[in-house]
């Protein structure tokens, strides 16, 4: 809103020659590691009384899991308040509502999707630790059935109005529909070095196509995230070094000439984006302020889903679903350790009638606390991986 104030009193402080004080607001990078900046030091100076008030609440986690070697872990966390999320969920809608173009389309739909995935978390997070003063205490939090409805919802409308937002009568250059897979050529030179056209090879996605692009993206990654948070600082970190990587493509997306001269898609009215993108990697840096071991906090669903929604979302309107996926490779493990864990056990059993497993205990991020590492190894471990996952990522950018 203070950029659309500043917008809208243009003319006024022009004529009275205050519009010197104000114009770093155009600056988008400004606005952006501003918001940075400003969603770290609220999630920072917001985090003893939220954590306070979540412990009168108590609103902890329980501690509980089916894994008898790690019991005396979790028991130990017993009294950490969950639900911190609402830091990083808040910090984000506050700074980007405050310093990004609210008139812009994607900004308005990527706070839709960080406010919807919180309240879907919010409503698991407080099942789960409502269940033993409820009558029963059978609810544990919403069904994963459930859980998946308002995903693919809001998948499905993530896609639908993000294709029909890019839809461009001029086909040949409409990069909001382009399927953009490493090491493509986007763009090439005009004979005579006078302009950029289209690279004549390029795929371009229908909405049904588009639409379970952004489904599977909007779903896959929100529970990749929530899975990965399982340790003192593991989801915060490295979705802080995640964002930081969705930065400079949001940045590249967002410059019509960089990402021509990049050979990326360059997306029109995605330079907003800049800012939702940058306040989400200062919010998840503050949060690691509290979060890291021994954590004060946990950010539960609230956060994690959020989290990897509104990640998925940004790379889907860039078109840079792969990079994000190369980026986040650690979520992808960890959510696949899930998946292979239960499908093995599944089949053994069925086989043999006694039921193995791949690894000690799933996620995978346990299986190696278990093995030998300290938790404070495997988070630092798993940062590192990303990092160079990250950099790889963006190394594949100039590599075309």
């Amino acid at each position: 809103m203070l950029y659309v104030l500043y917008d809208m009193l243009r003319s006024t402080l022009v004529d009275w020659n205050l519009d010197w004080l104000f114009m770093v607001l155009d600056q988008r990078t400004f606005r952006a590691l501003a918001g940075a900046l400003l969603a770290f030091v609220m999630v920072v100076f917001a985090g003893p009384p939220v954590i306070r008030w979540l412990r009168r609440k108590k609103i902890g986690d329980t501690g509980s899991t089916d894994a008898e070697s790690l019991r005396a872990a979790a028991g130990s966390k017993r009294s950490t308040p969950t639900m911190g999320g609402i830091l990083i969920c808040g910090a984000i809608v506050l700074c980007t509502g405050l310093l990004a173009d609210v008139r812009n389309f994607y900004v308005v739909l990527g706070l839709v999707v960080v406010i919807w995935l919180a309240l879907l978390g919010g409503v698991d997070d407080w099942l789960k630790l409502t269940a033993a003063s409820r009558p029963g205490g059978s609810r544990q939090g919403l069904h994963a059935w459930e859980k998946l409805v308002f995903q693919f919802g809001l998948g499905l409308l993530v896609g639908y109005f993000v294709f029909k937002h890019g839809d461009n009568p001029d086909v040949a250059q409409d990069m909001g529909h382009v399927l953009n897979l490493p090491f493509q050529n986007t763009w090439r030179r005009v004979q005579g070095g006078a302009g950029w056209e289209a690279n004549s090879a390029l795929i371009y996605l229908g909405m049904p196509m588009f639409i379970l692009f952004a489904v599977l993206m909007v779903a896959g990654m929100s529970n990749a995230v929530n899975i990965a948070d399982g340790m003192d600082g593991l989801a915060a970190g490295t979705t802080t070094i995640v964002a930081i990587g969705i930065v400079v493509l949001t940045q590249i997306a967002g410059d019509d000439e960089v990402a021509k001269l990049l050979l990326v898609p360059s997306v029109p009215g995605t330079d907003e984006l800049l800012v939702l993108a940058a306040t989400v990697a200062g919010a998840c840096l503050g949060f690691l302020w509290w979060n890291c071991l021994p954590a004060q906090v946990f950010m539960g669903d609230t956060g994690s889903l959020a989290l990897g929604g509104v990640l998925a979302y940004i790379a889907v309107v860039v078109r840079q679903e792969a990079l994000l996926l190369i980026m986040s490779g650690i979520f992808l493990v960890e959510i696949g350790s899930v998946v292979l864990q239960v499908g093995y056990f599944k089949y053994s059993r069925a086989r043999t009638g006694t039921g193995q497993r791949l690894f000690k205990v799933a996620p995978i991020h346990h299986h190696f606390h278990i093995v030998g590492w300290t938790e404070q190894q495997v988070v630092s471990r798993f940062w590192i991986v990303t990092g160079i996952l990250v950099v790889l990522a963006l190394a594949m950018v100039k590599v075309r």
